[in-house]
């Protein structure tokens, strides 16, 4: 486990060859997972455009660098759409209030804390009334940009220490953003999109509740929307690499890989496809 701010600033250092990359500038959180994607890399001599490092290309994160396998690993963020949408996006956790879902204000993260291994966000550090407290991810229902909304009972599971947050490591499911649309720049949306959206929001309500049976139900309703429509534009994975072709006609094996990356990508999806 560790503290955000016990990675930013860290040397970036190449196993292949032990040379440095460049340092850690920040973290990228995708609200929708509740997990750090993307590295961004600050380097003096990168000054055109933004590069980055895939979180799961990571190897390790030490006290004095982190490690990555080869500089393959680093990537344009102009080139992957679905990247650049996560950092325009501008989550942030440290700083922001922390509200309830009907609207009771409790506090201010003060720091969060992930899992180094596959950068899951385990829960973080509370100001509640000048008494520091641990909240965890499992009651966090929303990652904004200013505001982090969180479950109506959240205060009766402050923790009193982060080393508790690795027992509550795996109990919560993915969060979903409830403006996807505005997050993604869209104006009156088709009915596909709207369909798309409702099932996702569904789909994460019932993973929050432990409800295995009412997710497949809603990823088998979003299979009956998209299949047999025509992708209209490459749909790319959040390495870059394409993962299904413009002009194909989805079926099941294409939806499945969709549904795989999350409610985001499906939305993605549904926003680039047309009537075969």
């Amino acid at each position: 486990m560790k503290k955000s701010n016990q990675i930013v600033g860290l040397p970036i250092i190449c196993i292949s060859d032990g040379s440095e990359i460049g340092a850690v500038k920040s973290l990228v959180i995708n609200p929708d997972k509740g997990s750090i994607d993307f590295i961004i890399i600050e380097k003096e001599d990168w000054q055109v455009s933004v590069k980055a490092i895939p979180y799961k290309k990571v190897v390790g994160i030490g006290e004095y660098a982190v490690t990555v396998e080869s500089d393959n690993a680093v990537i344009d963020l102009n080139e992957i759409p679905i990247a650049n949408q996560l950092v325009n996006k501008k989550i942030k956790i440290n700083g922001s209030k922390v509200m309830t879902r009907k609207g009771e204000l409790i506090g201010e993260i003060i720091e969060y804390y992930l899992d180094e291994d596959n950068g899951q966000i385990l829960g973080a550090s509370l100001n509640v009334a000048n008494r520091e407290v641990i909240i965890a991810s499992s009651s966090v229902i929303t990652y904004g940009r200013e505001i982090i909304i969180v479950k109506e009972n959240a205060s009766n599971y402050f923790l009193d220490t982060p080393e508790q947050l690795i027992q509550d490591k795996g109990i919560k499911g993915d969060p979903f953003q409830n403006e996807l649309a505005e997050d993604y720049h869209i104006k009156g949306g088709t009915d596909l999109f709207e369909d798309l959206t409702a099932t996702s929001k569904r789909q994460a309500k019932q993973e929050l509740d432990f409800e295995p049976d009412p997710v497949k139900a809603i990823k088998d309703q979003q299979y009956e929307i998209l299949k047999g429509k025509v992708t209209t534009k490459d749909l790319l994975d959040l390495d870059g690499n394409v993962l299904i072709s413009k002009g194909t006609v989805l079926g099941k094996e294409e939806i499945l890989k969709a549904q795989q990356l999350g409610p985001s990508t499906i939305v993605q999806l549904s926003m680039n496809v047309e009537g075969e």
